[in-house]
């Protein structure tokens, strides 16, 4: 699991640019499916047969895409202006290495010089327009030598194990869910079973749309990162949940509210196992299962996530075994699903 986290992060999968992601994907798990295709969007759709054909439709989704930048302008110096691509603070990107276009070209996002901020501009954050990537160029032809306006920027983050079972890397969100749904295709089910990669989750879970309203499921469960916040300055329900103590069950977010059974039984099969679970106690974002939800006439769903600190971010920290436990936790799920179908 560890090791096929990594690979994942240290792919580029910016939102629409998913397809290095869904290469990977689609060659280690086709040994193992019984059906695969990619629709329009580019979701990448994989059917595999269980031991009981219970007649329903379930499936288990988790996105492919990540969060990053986009070139808009090539200035006259040779700097690239950019716009995001899903939500990021910019108060991360100061002075972090990224990768520009096909080429991955090198760069670093730049500011204006501390020593040349005026006092009020020191009191502020700095607006994206602010910033800049500098490739290196030595004036805008040198830049559209290497790069063009539409390029994605993606963070280059190495991935890397650290302190007490701790690991850093970016695009935690959502790799570990797919990471989750790669393994499990390789293990034998329990029912029959659609596994729903999906792109464009952090512009809006546009894919997962798509995908829900062509596979008309009954039952849906999403497997995500969400922020964790177990950090000095956070109290209480600040802390959102907590990295360590387990995978997260959550009721609701703001895109959807969970099914109350599978909410239940997600919690009962944790607490049967041994497996440590904790759920959200504050409430932002949404997932896919907001679309699954909300399709067609409805799909009960479900959601089960991994803590990750530093959401959206060059560098996020997640530990390692809570994705374990999301792995097994799934699994068991799947079980006695399967049992009740």
């Amino acid at each position: 699991m560890l090791n096929l986290v990594k690979e994942l992060c240290a792919l580029s999968g910016v939102a629409s640019f998913e397809e290095s992601v869904r290469d990977f994907i689609q060659a280690r798990v086709a040994p193992y499916a019984d059906e695969m295709r990619v629709d329009t969007l580019g979701n990448l759709i994989v059917w595999k047969r269980g031991r009981k054909a219970t007649g329903k439709r379930f499936v288990m989704c988790a996105h492919m895409d990540e969060v990053g930048l986009m070139v808009r302008h090539i200035t006259s110096e040779g700097y690239l202006k950019v716009t995001t691509i899903g939500g990021i603070d910019t108060r991360v990107l100061i002075g972090k290495p990224v990768k520009v276009g096909p080429q991955e070209v090198p760069g670093v996002i730049g500011l204006k010089a501390y020593h040349l901020v005026s006092d009020e501009e020191e009191k502020r954050v700095p607006k994206l327009e602010d910033l800049y990537v500098d490739i290196g160029a030595g004036n805008q032809k040198e830049a559209e030598a290497l790069v063009s306006l539409g390029d994605v920027v993606v963070f280059d983050s190495d991935c890397v194990e650290f302190g007490n079972g701790m690991l850093k890397a970016k695009a935690l969100d959502d790799r570990v869910g797919c990471a989750v749904m790669m393994k499990l295709l390789e293990e034998e089910l329990p029912m029959d079973t659609t596994f729903v990669f999906t792109v464009q989750e952090e512009v809006g879970c546009r894919g997962a749309f798509g995908a829900a309203f062509a596979i008309h499921p009954e039952i849906a469960l999403a497997l995500e990162g969400t922020t964790a916040a177990d950090l000095p300055g956070c109290k209480g329900a600040q802390k959102v949940c907590m990295v360590g103590k387990g995978p997260v069950i959550p009721f609701m977010d703001m895109g959807s509210v969970g099914d109350r059974e599978l909410y239940r039984l997600l919690r009962d099969t944790a607490e049967q196992n041994g497996i440590p679970w904790q759920t959200k106690h504050y409430l932002a974002g949404a997932t896919d299962a907001s679309s699954f939800q909300r399709t067609r006439e409805g799909v009960r769903t479900a959601t089960l996530s991994s803590p990750v600190r530093y959401l959206h971010a060059p560098a996020s920290v997640v530990a390692i075994q809570d994705l374990e436990n999301q792995l097994k936790l799934a699994s068991l799920f799947l079980g006695a699903l399967a049992e009740r179908m």
